[in-house]
């Protein structure tokens, strides 16, 4: 008693001693308890229980210190009981990586949106876009299904960003689930989207049907429209839908299993690494028989890992994404490989994706990760690029082999999934996942013969009256010996599409090949030299005004060598001191300056100082050195949050000098002048935020979509684009067309509160190549755009051909992409 009273003492006196600063999260085990850890933290400046992570365990916790980290974790080990082990509460991103949205999105991406019943025989309809993917034919989803009877059981949990529970191709397996972030029941990711102030024009935002699919992150695009997209592409919601996009996966291969949303991360793509630990616990512990981890992190965990060890206990099969960096790496959980099966990404072509992680310490296995259609939240679909997007489709088959065998558990399963197709590129597990070889694996029934279909070259360009070829391959798969017939797609006006020999028989082993050939036909009349759109002519004397200058420049030099000789060696040595001055400077060669000592708020800025109502200003604030461990927590305030307000705080992190926040405005109808201070360790600086009434916008540009079309046949589309929102009663755009060959409306009136409008471009027939400029005026400004009018013939432009073989009831399809010039 004397010994524990002695500690007890020390420790208050080393308490007082200790500054306060933002207190640190610590997860901690310990065989004592709920009690023991009470008794730790009796005193707040020790340590504060935020929460048990291990459900009804009661040996994993979460607390918090405003203790030196290294300093309360000394204090574990000797006031403790059943102490266990101990680790920093860390941080883990979605966003990031070398998955990167393909530009242009290519077009035929979502093209077919025609609602067809899934699962097959049921009142719940997709879009054919989704249901019958070429993923879903490369692993053979159908094939499985139909052939072993299986659609899927038990219960498939995801630990991620959430689900929009409203999606109408998820209704009737969707589970309550639960949000880690808010700690309330429910999983819904649609509690991120703030409904005061709404973000988008309308809350939600509205269907968009017939919208071509627009950027809403990095390595997404979704059937939504521009303003929304543009609002969703960026902090703070860069990892919104990702949930609802890898639900949807799952649902794709086993769309009668039910799925359990888990909220573990925010919308920005973060999430806590307790969080993590408590959705796993929780799904242990109420009845999941899968788990999806479709992120990864660098930095292990020891209880990360003792919690999937807990799921393998309990018999539950988990999979994860083995990350998007494209190198060969180790990340967890996917390395994790008694518990998890880690998950690359392939191409159609069944190569590595070039952002896919590898090596076999992280890679069980392998799927498509490349435009990977999907649910996205606001009942539309979406296209992701990522291994995110491949581990869902493992979790998908281990529900399927839970509909085959009940008691398969991690081990069953790893097993079986590690029948899959060999890759040729190394680092890349067992192969890509097959769903038929996997469940053959522990079935007596087979899938019927198939076969796969894929094409090569991916891509061409011809210029029109030229020819593209193509080899498309037919591989045969269980034995197959159908007969494949050809048929393709996609080809523009004026261009004819052929496949030679137009049928190929499988011989059950071997790929058969034939001929893809596209013929275009020459337009009538070749393009005129394209010009700058506000060039004037070009002259043919332009042609002489290099040679008039290379002469004066040579006459020039001459004399000065004549001239200046004598002098030529201070001149040299001059220019040589300032190339090695500037080289020096460029290349860092003086240094950073020296880091000071303690850290103070050296001052806080604002760009720009001025903004319009309605519009942000970035805030950065800047230490005098870099943060102690912990990071640095700066206090900021508005003087008039009527007009601007900013968060509560701003965190420098540890190591770092600076950290940057948001300052929000609204709508004012005179200019204003708001101080925006910040706080830190005693120290208060102030920066000015000028913010100004609305003004009126001007015309900034007019585009028309697409800027080639052939006439009488086809319209454009134009699109006008103010600086800034219409005012009240709209703005009335003045429109004419120099050519009859093109006509458009009088005027096309932007709505109020709106900053663009569409109007129609319609053509006439014509015989040769013709130039129009179109012309739009508003407010003393006016812009132009360009548009060709095309005789008949192959148009110019991108175009994407489908080629589908077929057999019976099944038919395959691949694509591949003719560029005409």
């Amino acid at each position: 008693m004397k010994s524990r009273m002695w500690l007890v003492g020390a420790l208050v006196v080393l308490l007082w001693a200790t500054p306060a600063k933002a207190d640190t999260g610590v997860i901690i085990r310990a065989t004592g308890g709920l009690p023991a850890l009470q008794a730790l933290c009796l005193l707040p400046t020790t340590c504060t229980v935020v929460s048990a992570l291990d459900g009804t365990l009661g040996q994993v916790f979460l607390v918090t210190t405003p203790l030196p980290l290294q300093t309360f974790l000394g204090l574990l080990p000797g006031s403790l009981t059943g102490f266990v082990d101990a680790e920093v509460n860390q941080v883990l991103g979605l966003i990031g990586g070398q998955n990167v949205l393909p530009m242009p999105i290519p077009a035929t991406v979502m093209s077919d949106r025609t609602l067809v019943p899934y699962p097959a025989g049921s009142t719940t309809t997709a879009w054919n876009a989704y249901v019958n993917q070429p993923a879903a034919s490369i692993v053979e989803v159908q094939n499985a299904q139909k052939a072993l009877n299986l659609t899927g059981t038990g219960i498939v949990a995801d630990i991620d960003t959430g689900v929009d529970p409203n999606h109408p191709a998820l209704q009737g397996v969707l589970l309550q689930g639960y949000d880690f972030t808010r700690n309330q029941a429910g999983g819904s990711e649609l509690n991120d989207i703030s409904s005061s102030p709404c973000p988008f024009t309308s809350c939600p935002p509205p269907p968009c049907p017939n919208c071509s699919p627009a950027k809403v992150n990095q390595s997404t695009a979704a059937v939504l429209d521009q303003s929304t997209a543009a609002v969703l592409d960026g902090s703070p919601y860069a990892a919104f839908g990702h949930g609802t996009m890898v639900m949807g996966i799952i649902h794709l291969v086993a769309p009668t299993a039910q799925l359990l949303p888990l909220k573990a991360f925010h919308s920005d793509g973060t999430a806590s690494l307790s969080d993590i630990l408590r959705a796993i616990y929780y799904a242990a512990q109420n009845g999941a028989n899968v788990i999806n981890m479709s992120f990864d992190t660098k930095t292990s965990s020891v209880e990360l890992q003792k919690a999937l060890d807990y799921a393998n206990q309990k018999g539950l099969i988990c999979a994860a994404s083995a990350g998007n960096d494209g190198t060969q790496e180790i990340v967890y959980p996917a390395a994790l490989q008694s518990d998890v099966m880690g998950v690359a990404s392939t191409t159609t072509q069944d190569a590595r994706s070039s952002f896919s992680n590898y090596g076999n310490a992280i890679v069980w296995v392998a799927a498509p990760g490349e435009a990977i259609v999907s649910t996205y939240p606001y009942s539309t679909y979406a296209a992701g690029w990522g291994t995110s997007f491949s581990a869902p489709f493992v979790s998908g088959g281990a529900a399927l082999l839970h509909n085959l065998q009940p008691t398969t558990v991690q081990s069953g399963a790893a097993v079986a999934i590690a029948h899959a197709v060999p890759l040729a590129d190394s680092g890349m597990g067992n192969g890509r996942l097959d769903l038929c070889l996997a469940l053959e694996s522990v079935s007596s029934s087979s899938c019927s013969p198939d076969f796969s279909v894929s094409a090569n070259p991916a891509a061409a360009t011809i210029t029109a009256g030229q020819q593209a070829k193509f080899t498309i391959s037919a591989t045969p798969l269980h034995g197959s010996t159908q007969t494949v017939t050809w048929s393709c797609t996609g080809a523009p006006a004026q261009a004819t599409c052929t496949v030679s020999p137009s049928s190929v028989t499988l011989d059950g082993k071997n790929a058969v090949m034939a001929t893809v050939t596209l013929s275009t036909i020459a337009r009538g009349f070749s393009a005129p030299l394209a010009l700058p759109r506000y060039a004037p002519p070009m002259q043919p004397w332009w042609a002489l005004v290099p040679c008039f200058i290379w002469l004066a420049v040579a006459a020039m030099l001459w004399n000065l060598s004549r001239a200046s000789r004598p002098r030529r060696p201070g001149l040299a040595a001059t220019a040589g001191l300032l190339a090695i001055s500037l080289c020096t400077y460029s290349c860092g060669g003086y240094g950073p300056p020296p880091v000071g000592g303690g850290a103070t708020l050296t001052s806080v800025g604002l760009n720009p100082t001025s903004v319009t109502g309605g519009s942000s200003a970035m805030g950065t604030v800047t230490l005098s050195g870099p943060a102690l461990t912990g990071g640095a927590a700066v206090s900021l305030s508005s003087s008039s949050t009527a007009t601007a307000t900013v968060p509560a705080s701003v965190t420098v992190a540890a190591g770092a000098s600076s950290a940057t926040f948001t300052v929000s405005t609204s709508a004012v109808t005179t200019s204003t002048s708001v101080t925006i201070s910040a706080s830190y360790a005693g120290v208060t600086q102030t920066a000015s935020l000028t913010v100004a009434p609305q003004a009126l916008p001007t015309l900034s540009s007019l585009t028309l979509n697409p800027t080639t079309v052939t006439g009488g046949a086809q319209s454009s589309t134009g699109t006008v684009t103010l600086s800034g929102s219409a005012l009240t009663g709209g703005a009335q755009v003045l429109l004419t067309s120099n050519n009859g060959a093109a006509s458009v409306p009088a005027s096309v009136t932007v709505s109020a509160g709106a900053s663009s409008a569409t109007f129609t471009v319609s053509t006439s027939a014509v015989t040769i190549s013709t130039p129009v400029t179109i012309s739009a005026s508003y407010a003393g400004v006016t812009q132009t755009a360009s548009l060709t009018v095309a005789p008949p013939g192959t148009p110019a432009g991108t175009y994407t051909l489908t080629i589908t073989g077929t057999s019976g009831t099944l038919g395959h399809s691949t694509t591949v992409q003719v560029t005409v010039n």
